[in-house]
């Protein structure tokens, strides 16, 4: 622990105070949109996104390469596929719930295939997994920019719209009847989503998206009393699960991804096996 914060303060070691400072406005992403996730139950479709975008790098990248639109940074590419995936499957699951799970594995396979290919025609040597599983100790100062400003508009966004949005993340059938827009609202918010996921998967990795989009948030569910405090609690756990990544990596030479994963996967089980005996103790107690 000594050696972690002796580092955060070494003035030739800013890219340890950058990881920190990632992970702190990662957490607030992962707090907000991973609550909305896991309560529509849409955690398929991020994980679709996320492996879809390799679509959009491999065809940047082979743009770029051949000159046919010089210096076209991977990114752009990874967001423009990761909203086309994002407004596909939101157009199919609201026209056919029951082919929502097919469209999504379809996305997932399709995306990652056309990447695959591009990159096999892109000249020179192409690495996806620096594009895909990112590490959070290589943040730069322009990268911590790109993520306070998605902060901050989904902060303006929910702030702006929480009413439309918790009626619509609970009830479609009622919010439609109050006169909400659920189908925009719907798409708008797969929107964000996928800009989200190709933001931080591109600093922290897919792994980490995948599982900070879903255990902040289900471990804040066993306590939340609505969907704001979920969100409050899981922006919190995200904070307490990334600083505790970052140093248990840094202390013991791992990497910090992973380990903020594996913290947050044994909060959340230990939350889960605590619910679990809570339960089975209380219906003991009632058995006469």
């Amino acid at each position: 622990m000594s050696g972690f914060i002796d580092a955060l303060f070494n003035p030739s070691m800013p890219f340890v105070r950058n990881a920190l400072f990632a992970g702190l406005l990662s957490s607030i992403l992962f707090g907000i949109l991973g609550t909305i996730v896991t309560v529509r139950r849409i955690a398929g479709l991020a994980g679709a996104i996320s492996h879809a975008v390799l679509g959009g790098i491999g065809m940047a990248l082979y743009l770029a390469a051949t000159g046919i639109i010089p210096n076209l940074p991977p990114i752009v590419g990874a967001i423009v596929f990761a909203v086309l995936a994002a407004l596909v499957i939101g157009m199919v699951s609201m026209r056919a719930q029951q082919r929502q799970d097919t469209v999504i594995n379809a996305i997932w396979a399709i995306g990652m295939s056309i990447g695959v290919l591009f990159m096999a025609k892109t000249p020179g040597y192409t690495d996806p997994s620096s594009y895909l599983f990112g590490n959070i100790l290589l943040i730069s100062s322009r990268d911590l920019v790109l993520l306070a400003a998605l902060d901050l508009i989904v902060i303006v966004l929910v702030w702006r719209f929480y009413p439309q949005l918790e009626a619509t993340s609970f009830d479609d059938e009622f919010s439609q009847v109050k006169g909400i827009p659920t189908n925009v609202v719907f798409l708008i918010l797969l929107s964000i989503t996928a800009i989200a996921i190709v933001l931080l998967q591109t600093f922290v990795g897919i792994v980490m998206v995948i599982a900070m989009l879903t255990l902040p948030a289900g471990t804040a569910g066993f306590s939340a009393r609505n969907m704001l405090s979920m969100m409050l609690m899981a922006w919190i756990y995200s904070s307490i699960f990334s600083i505790g990544g970052l140093v248990a990596g840094w202390s013991f030479d791992l990497p910090v991804g992973a380990m903020v994963v594996v913290f947050a996967g044994a909060v959340f089980l230990s939350f889960s096996v605590a619910r679990m005996m809570a339960r089975k103790n209380r219906k003991t107690k009632e058995t006469p």
